[in-house]
C-alpha cells in the first residue's frame, strides 16, 4: 500500500500524484450535516387528527393500514421508540367486511377471571353486539406489545356511525385505497 499525503491508494484504485491531490480534494470531503438522522420525541411530534371511513374495507388490511397511520410510519421523520403517529378517528364499523367464512368460523377468546371463566364468541356475536369492538380489536394486535403500544391505542378512536364528537379537531379525512 502507498501512502500520499495522507491519501490511500492500492493498486486497483487510480493513483494520486502531488499535482492532482488539490484537484481531487473534493472527492474525500464528506458533507456530514446531511447524513444526520433526526430523531423526534412525543413533544416534537406533528400530529395530527386523520378521518378514516371503515365503509366497505375488509378487516385485515383495513387494520394494518391504521396501525400504521397510528404508529406514525408514513412520515419521513419516523422514530420506533417514539408516539410519533397521528390521531385516528374510524367512522362506519358496522359497515366493515370480512372474507371467507370468517364471521362463523373466527373466534374470540375472552377470561372473566374466575375459574372456569373462559368465554368464547364468534366474528358474528361480537359484530352483533358492538361492530367498535372488532375494529379495535384488531387493530390494537398490530401494535408493539409494550408501553408504547398502549399509548398508541389512546390515540385511535372507533365509532359505529358516521357521527363523531371531534369535530372540533377539524380532522383530515383520508382514503385508505390510496395510502400504501
Amino acid at each position: 500500500m502507498l501512502f500520499v499525503n495522507k491519501i490511500y491508494s492500492c493498486r486497483f484504485a487510480p493513483r494520486y500524484s502531488r499535482s492532482n491531490i488539490a484537484d481531487n480534494q473534493n472527492l474525500f470531503s464528506v458533507n456530514t450535516l446531511s447524513y444526520k438522522t433526526e430523531s423526534i420525541n412525543k413533544a416534537a411530534a406533528d400530529k395530527q387528527w386523520v378521518l378514516v371511513d371503515a365503509e366497505g374495507q375488509t378487516l385485515g388490511r383495513f387494520a394494518s393500514k391504521v396501525a400504521k397511520l397510528l404508529r406514525g410510519k408514513h412520515k419521513t421523520n419516523f422514530t420506533p421508540h417514539a408516539d410519533c403517529g397521528d390521531n385516528v378517528i374510524v367512522i362506519n364499523a358496522e359497515k366493515i367486511q370480512l372474507t371467507g367464512t370468517k364471521l362463523d368460523n373466527k373466534t374470540y377468546i375472552r377470561h372473566t377471571g374466575y375459574p372456569g371463566g373462559q368465554r368464547v364468541e364468534t366474528t358474528r356475536q361480537v359484530m352483533t353486539k358492538s361492530p367498535a369492538r372488532l375494529v379495535e380489536k384488531s387493530i390494537k394486535g398490530m401494535l408493539p406489545k409494550n408501553k408504547l403500544g398502549a399509548e398508541l391505542f389512546r390515540n385511535l378512536n372507533v365509532y359505529n356511525g358516521a357521527e363523531h364528537k371531534h369535530e372540533a379537531q377539524k380532522p383530515k379525512a383520508i382514503n385508505l385505497n390510496e395510502f400504501k
